[in-house]
């Protein structure tokens, strides 16, 4: 091999090397655990970037289950449900389906509840491109959707914050699409949820809505974040889950923590309270 050939060769391989990549287009050098604090300051980044544009001053937060569906997708499910057990009528995993499946049509209810709250905010806040309390869910379906599909129903816009799971996780169709995001960093995405938020309402969910709202209990109980107003859908639902009055009782929380919450069983209800808190 001549000297000229050899040369052009190792330009060749250089030109090919991952180290001659632009830094910030090399998906395996940002891929590195190394690289972890850059990765998440441009998850913090690229939302705040997108909220400035689209001028977003101020959001109400909506949780809940990505479980609790129209309900006609309810009726649905409760339907395959008893034919299943219709098929092995003894099967106890299979009554017990059922019975899930009916407790999950009881609450369908509160999509609807959802819905139009987003609706009821949205149409009262977004006006001449001002955007004030916009919604701003997980993204996902469920309540989720709910609440993104009520700000859709008046032309207005939501924010959608979904999370990569190893499941499939998709958006819902109704989120306003410059405004939403996907998060790897749940601890990234949880900041998002609260840094601009005027009021956070509740609804019956699992394990990530507990998360979601027992994170911001504990921000609003230490002073370290904004005040905002936190409100419980569906108190029954609630007070059979958490017994915070028994917290108290037993004093692992002072009795006027208690004053962080509310209860609401509509969407106007909410939407008081949210407006009466921030009168003061």
């Amino acid at each position: 091999m001549s000297h000229d050939q050899e040369t052009a060769r190792n330009i060749e391989r250089i030109l090919q090397s991952p180290s001659y990549r632009l830094a910030y287009k090399d998906i395996d050098f940002l891929s590195d655990p190394r690289l972890r604090p850059a990765r998440m300051e441009l998850e913090l980044l690229k939302p705040e970037m997108a909220f400035e544009e689209q001028n977003v001053a101020s959001t109400i937060v909506v949780f809940g289950g990505t479980r609790i569906v129209e309900r006609a997708a309810a009726e649905k499910r409760l339907e395959e449900a008893k034919a299943r057990l219709a098929g092995k009528p003894n099967d106890p995993q299979r009554r017990r389906d059922v019975a899930r499946a009916e407790r999950l049509l009881a609450k369908s209810h509160f999509y609807d509840v959802a819905r139009e709250f987003g609706r009821l905010v949205s149409t009262t806040c977004q006006k001449d491109g001002k955007c004030d309390y916009v919604i701003v869910t997980g993204g996902g379906p469920g309540i989720m959707e709910a609440g993104n599909r009520g700000a859709y129903d008046v032309g207005a816009k939501s924010i959608g914050l979904n999370i990569k799971l190893p499941m499939e996780q998709r958006p819902n169709p109704y989120i306003t699409p410059e405004l939403c995001f996907q998060f790897h960093y749940f601890a990234i995405r949880k900041l998002h949820f609260l840094l601009r938020a005027k009021g956070l309402v509740v609804f019956p969910g699992g394990f990530g809505t507990l998360d979601e709202l027992f994170d911001t209990l504990t921000l609003r109980q230490t002073g370290r974040m904004q005040d905002v107003p936190v409100i419980m859908f569906g108190r029954e639902f609630w007070q059979n889950v958490i017994n915070f009055q028994h917290l108290a009782d037993e004093g692992t929380i002072d009795d006027r923590d208690l004053n962080l919450i509310s209860f609401a069983e509509t969407a106007q209800e909410a939407w008081d309270i949210i407006t009466a808190f921030h009168a003061k």
